[in-house]
Formats: structure tokens, sequence, C-alpha cells
């Protein structure tokens, strides 16, 4: 297994939508295991393959206090979603230290398939819910900060470009 690289807001890839799972293999399940371990080592709670530079439809969760709970989600959809809404501070892997609120359904019901390509359904609610959702914008090239009003987003943008820029000053240095 190794650590990927997550791509960082707002590079462009991160707004590639992208493609459905349709081989379920060893690279597959080397991949689900790769983000696995990126995410815990970042650490998160979720993190979508076109985080990694990966344009599939496959997002790697685990909301459970001991990281000892992996769900792997691969080409999931919501199927139902509750009216009731409630908003969460959120944050995101590709935003680093930015934490905002944003409001989604309270409840989904998700359909997607396992890395063995076996089809499931779940019911989610609390963290697990906005997790689901959170991740799946990333499939279809949304980032959480565009939930946020322009003024908010251009200052984020802002500020890691700068991070990013001072990121690459230090590295030319050495």
């Amino acid at each position: 297994m190794s650590i990927l690289n997550i791509l960082r807001y707002p590079d462009p890839r991160l707004h590639k939508v992208a493609k459905p799972v349709t081989v379920f293999d060893e690279k597959l399940k080397k991949l689900v295991a790769d983000m696995a371990e990126t995410m815990y080592d970042a650490p998160g709670v979720g993190l979508a393959a076109s985080q990694v530079d990966v344009h599939e439809q496959l997002v790697v969760i685990d909301v459970s206090e001991t990281n000892d709970q992996l769900q792997v989600f691969i080409n999931p959809e919501i199927i139902w979603s509750s009216d009731e809404r409630k908003v969460y501070d959120e944050g995101c892997l590709s935003v680093p230290g930015i934490y905002d609120d944003v409001e989604r359904p309270a409840e989904v019901k998700v359909r997607a398939l396992d890395a063995d390509g076996k089809p499931f359904e779940l019911h989610a609610d609390g963290l697990l819910a906005v997790c689901i959702q959170h991740e799946m914008d990333h499939l279809k090239g949304k980032v959480f900060v565009e939930y946020l009003s322009p003024l908010k987003r251009n200052r984020i943008k802002a500020k890691l470009q700068k991070e990013e820029r001072e990121m690459n000053k230090k590295a030319a240095r050495r």
C-alpha cells in the first residue's frame, strides 16, 4: 500500500466528472487499499478517487472513532433523501484547514457496489450521510466550498494559492 497525493483546491482536476467503474480486479482493490491508507494518514473520514486524480466513481469512508469500519462505495447513487435538512461544519482533505457550514439532506439512501462488484443499499444519517453526499459531490466535480458565498470561496482560494506558492518557494530553496 502507499500514500497517494491529494489534489488541493483550486486544482482544476477536482472539477473533472468521474466515470463509472467497470472493471473489478486486483488493480481496483489496490486503489481502494491505497485510498484507505491515504485517508487514514491525512487524517480524514472520507476520500473520493477524484481527490487523488483517479476519475472513477469510487469513495472510501470510515466515520468510526476507531478507524476500523472502512466502507467502500463504487458507482454510488443516492436513491432517496429526506426532506429534513441539517447544517454541518464540513472540512475536506482537498481544502486543508478550512471548515464551514453546509446544509444537506439529513438522511440519504444510497445504492452502490462493493470492491467485489456486489450491489448493496445503505440508509445513512448523521455524519455518514454528510460524508456520503460530500464525497459523491467530488465524483461530480464539485468541492464543498462551492456551497459557500462567492466572497468566502474567493478568500479560501486566495489563501490556499498563497500557501501553495510559499510551499513551492521552500521546496525550491532545498
